[in-house]
This record gives C-alpha cells, structure tokens and sequence, in this order.
C-alpha cells in the first residue's frame, strides 16, 4: 500500500512538471514510473531534464526536437514522435508564419523503417521546409543513434545525451503503447498559436 502511494505521489509529482513546462500531464509519467519505480523515476528526470532544456537553449527548439523525432522514430516510439513533431509545428509555425509540410500525426507514423527510408523522409520534408542545413542534424542525430560514430565536439555531445535520454522515454512509450498527447513544448500553451495552426491544416485539407 505505501508503496503504491509513494507511486501515485511520484505520478503527480512528474505530471505537475509536465503542466508546468508544457502546459498538461503527458500520459508517458505514470508508465514511468510503472517501469522504474517511483524514487527511480523521479531520480531519472532530475538527471536529465536540466541538461534537456540546455540543449533546448543552446541548439534551439527546432533542432532539438527534431533529433527527438529522429530518434524517436528511429526506436519506434510514436508517442514520443508526435509530441515532438508537433512541437516542430508549432514553433516553425511561429517562427516562419506558415505550417511545417507534414502535419505530426503523419510524420509520427514513420516507424519500423530502414535507417536510410527513415533518413530521406527527413530530408525530404526538411528540403520542403526550407530547412536545408538542417538536414546534416539529421544525419548526424542517426550516426549517433546508430553509435556509427561518438560525439566530436559540444554539440554532437548534446545530440548524443537525447540518443541516450530518449533511448528510455521510447522503450517505455513503446512498452506501454502510450498514445500521443500534446506537444512537447512551451508554445503547447500558446491557444492561440495552437488554433491559427488548425485553422491552416483545414483551410489546406
């Protein structure tokens, strides 16, 4: 029973950072902590989420999530995968004032593909995007990915830490067959970005 408690206690305690960052409880922290128990999931975020939002700073929110969508669908993680590829949405959408090519719910069913099919997908919507130079995150999101090659410098060490951090959010994402929520992002509390976005997805339909 105390054990139980201290679960539900570690569910609301990681659903509530999630409200806080993005503006909801992402459905993936109760499988989380079913999976590494509640001191442990708990530990596991307090690791990685400072150094997360790091990159997020530093790289940017483009190019961070789109290495989690990378790898995400790279480790057949739709969850993970669209909560990112919507959050690409909408911060290409606030920062060019148009719609990303391919909506989340299509690029998050690009799983169980070969690294090369999944790579040129990628390049494909990123050339559409006009996002040419970061076609080579891309690829090097998947050399680290696939450990084909080890971080060269500060950045690629940063691209390496999501393969790794992801590495756990996917399995579990997966395991559990969590389905998708909401964008895995701040601008997921912006309404009003959030409605301009699905009035142009039905206007382009």
């Amino acid at each position: 029973m105390a054990g139980r408690g201290v679960d539900r206690l570690a569910v609301r305690l990681l659903e509530g950072l999630g409200e806080q960052l993005w503006g909801f409880p992402p459905r993936l922290m109760a499988h989380i902590v079913a999976d590494q128990g509640a001191v442990e999931a708990v530990g596991w975020f307090a690791r990685n989420m400072p150094r997360y939002e790091r990159t997020l700073r530093i790289l940017g929110p483009l190019r961070t999530h789109l290495a989690c969508v990378t790898v995400s669908l790279r480790n057949g993680c739709r969850y993970c995968a669209y909560g990112h590829a919507y959050a690409v949405e909408l911060v290409y959408l606030k920062e060019r004032g148009k719609p990303f090519p391919t909506e989340a719910e299509t690029v998050s069913g690009w799983l169980d593909l070969e690294p090369s099919d999944l790579r040129q997908r990628m390049v494909d919507v990123l050339q559409r995007a006009d996002l040419h130079s970061e076609v080579l995150w891309i690829d090097r999101t998947l050399a680290l990915a696939s450990e084909a090659q080890r971080p060269v410098d500060q950045d690629e060490a940063r691209i390496a830490h999501l393969v790794r951090m992801f590495a756990v959010l996917n399995a579990v994402g997966k395991a559990g067959g969590v389905e998708p929520d909401e964008a895995h992002d701040p601008l997921n509390k912006d309404t009003e970005l959030k409605a301009r976005l699905a009035q142009l997805r039905r206007r382009a339909a």
